[in-house]
């Protein structure tokens, strides 16, 4: 793919427009405000070890004193709100560079998802090295996207490094679009069809793009084969999205680069995680913390309230208030820092209460409560001493529908589920009202005596907090690709696990289970066939059997918080 490279700028203050911004959004989001003026320079050519060249901005505080540079990559374009963080940071007195990725936003080369950030990351510290302005103090910064570009880094470490901002972005691409083994269709054609045409559609074209992306693409997931009407949907111009559907096995080379996990082992430096309890790299996040604490690693971890996308808005201020802290602290010689807390590293909110908790681990210590499923659809706290079996049929050419939950897409977070619920191929069990508050903080895990009419079969569970009117709002959930080869006549115990989750359910509130067949589009539905994921043209249902007596138990272990918090 080749490029004209736009023209370089001369330092230019920010314009009356950016300045006017940056003073409403800093009073929004309850910022410190700014004590430095700042130019910024546009379209620097930046040079990569196979000929592509890379675009960036730079961004200079004026001042003699300077705090370190901080750097983001990104592949969505290096203007606004992109360049949000970027004008806050150096209107705190750091060095931003703001670089494009190949093949985006006027860098030349061929755009390919990941697989090339690791040498892009390291080539861009190289002609860091050679800025005068450059002193050998590096911070990296940004999510999503922007945090796995940091995580390609981390894949060898530069010596400037000093730490690191990562925000709701994942280290491995295989266990995120593969890990329950369904691939997350919903979430990646819908963001393959948005990297094909950011450029082409800006401003309001692109929002209102934005805003019709599910309607526009419901034809296209209900589709067989669907590698092929994917190919249609995104012009022939996602080669990598075939790639990616059509390919889980995580030996395949296909992953190779798309995979950091290295970098959790490689990792020296102090580094901040930010999440959100809807988010899809929820579960990575998470890993990454307990990887980098169990080798020492000066590691943080906040996780909020938040979709994927509100950790882009309704969490910008409280992510930037504490970015800031962290490079005074880890970046800035000379500053004062926030007096730290490392007994307890971990900030939580707690959904259902609606307050900010601070723990001393992730997963804290915890008990555990049980609940086991009754026939006639009630979750009790005692053994079920027989009854029938419950049963649903899973129709493929009617899936059990997403609503809600952690997506990448704007519809994601916490729904009423009345919809969803009523539905035939949807089986609840639900508790009475609870006498007293219980506490779900960690991994809640169902546990199903299963059998199914076909061996090709997904099981997806959900729970819910009720309230006392009866609206069923979700707070964690999870699905599992069964295995083909189990007998599908005999009893087995499916075990699922589902998001972690901070949730406390009140007195008078009933927590309920939804178990059905799958959640589509969030996952490209199970065709019943076996054939490779895309290429099916084929579709087959599964009667789906949950046992709930004396010899076949299905059971809720929902973790109970017993540590020291604030």
């Amino acid at each position: 793919m080749t490029a004209t490279l736009p023209s370089r700028t001369a330092p230019a203050p920010p314009s009356l427009t950016a300045r006017t911004t940056d003073r409403i959004l800093t009073r929004l989001m309850r910022l410190p405000g700014t004590r430095y003026d700042y130019r910024v320079e546009r379209n620097l050519p930046t040079p990569a070890r196979d000929g592509a060249v890379l675009v960036t901005d730079h961004y200079a505080p004026v001042t003699d004193r300077p705090k370190g540079t901080v750097l983001l990559r990104t592949p969505y374009g290096r203007g606004f709100p992109g360049d949000l963080e970027a004008r806050v940071y150096a209107g705190h007195g750091y060095h931003v560079a703001v670089q494009s990725c190949r093949g985006t936003f006027g860098s030349t080369g061929t755009f390919y998802p990941m697989a090339n950030e690791a040498d892009d990351a390291q080539d861009a510290v190289a002609w860091l090295r050679t800025q005068p302005w450059f002193d050998g103090r590096l911070a990296t910064a940004g999510g999503s996207y922007v945090g796995w570009t940091q995580w390609a880094l981390l894949m060898d470490p530069p010596p400037e490094l000093r730490t690191c901002l990562i925000a709701v972005a994942p280290h491995n691409m295989h266990d995120t679009v593969y890990g329950a083994g369904a691939f997350r269709l919903g979430d990646f054609l819908s963001w393959a069809a948005m990297m094909v045409n950011q450029e082409r559609f800006t401003g309001l074209r692109g929002v209102a793009r934005l805003l019709t992306t599910s309607r526009r693409l419901a034809p296209v997931f209900g589709a067989l084969p669907l590698a092929d009407a994917a190919d249609a949907a995104t012009e022939h111009r996602a080669p990598w999205f075939r790639d990616w559907l059509t390919t889980p096995d995580p030996d395949d080379p296909l992953w190779d680069r798309l995979k950091l996990d290295d970098a959790l082992q490689r990792a020296h430096v102090p580094v901040r995680l930010t999440a959100g309890w809807q988010d899809l790299f929820l579960d990575q996040t998470l890993h990454q913390y307990q990887t980098l604490r169990a080798r020492g690693v000066d590691v943080s971890l906040t996780v909020g309230p938040w979709t994927h996308q509100e950790s882009g808005q309704k969490a910008m201020g409280r992510l930037l208030r504490g970015n800031l802290d962290w490079l005074r602290t880890h970046l800035a010689d000379g500053e004062t820092p926030t007096p730290p807390r490392p007994d307890l590293p971990v900030e939580v909110y707690v959904t259902g209460q609606d307050t900010w908790r601070r723990l001393a681990e992730w997963p804290p210590a915890a008990g555990e409560t049980v609940r086991y499923l009754q026939p006639g659809g009630q979750l009790l706290a005692d053994e079920p001493s027989g009854g029938p079996p419950s049963t649903f049929v899973y129709d493929p050419a009617n899936p059990t529908p997403t609503l809600g939950g952690p997506l990448l897409t704007l519809d994601s977070g916490v729904k009423d589920n009345a919809d969803l619920q009523n539905r035939p191929d949807v089986l609840t069990f639900t508790t009475p009202p609870l006498t007293a508050a219980l506490e779900i903080i960690g991994t809640p895990v169902v546990e199903l005596a299963h059998t199914r009419s076909n061996p090709h079969a997904d099981v997806f569970v959900r729970l819910c907090d009720v309230d006392p009117k009866g609206v069923s709002r979700n707070f964690a959930e999870g699905l599992l690709r069964l295995d083909p080869t189990s007998p599908i006549d005999q009893v087995r115990y499916v075990r699922v696990r589902l998001d972690a989750c901070a949730h406390k359910v009140k007195p008078g509130h009933r927590i309920r289970l939804l178990t059905a067949g799958g959640s589509h589009p969030r996952y490209a539905r199970n065709e019943g066939t076996g054939a490779v994921p895309g290429t099916g043209n084929e579709l087959r249902p599964c009667t789906h059997t949950i046992h709930h007596d004396t010899g076949a138990i299905s059971r809720v272990l929902l973790p109970t918080p017993s540590e020291r918090h604030e």
